[in-house]
């Protein structure tokens, strides 16, 4: 792998890790509690950003579908 197509999966990767963060910020404490439960390794006291940087990055997409899930739950919440 040329080093020019490495720099951009690390770039498209850490772009990944913040729209994560900026989502889990949007989530409540539950859901966020309910992320550590899933990602933390039994570390609830860890900062759910610190949880973010050390997901592996084959489980990232997970990660981050299942909290797109989790906002698109609450915006219908709020809406009806």
């Amino acid at each position: 792998m040329s080093n020019r197509l490495k720099e951009y999966i690390n770039d498209a990767i850490e772009e990944a890790r913040g729209e994560l963060k900026d989502n889990l910020a949007k989530c409540t404490e539950k859901q966020q509690l309910f992320f550590k439960r899933m990602y933390a390794h039994g570390d609830l006291e860890k900062p759910i950003n610190d949880i973010v940087d050390g997901i592996k990055d084959d489980k990232l997409d997970c990660a981050m579908q299942v909290v797109d899930k989790t906002l698109i739950k609450n915006i219908k919440k709020q809406t009806s």
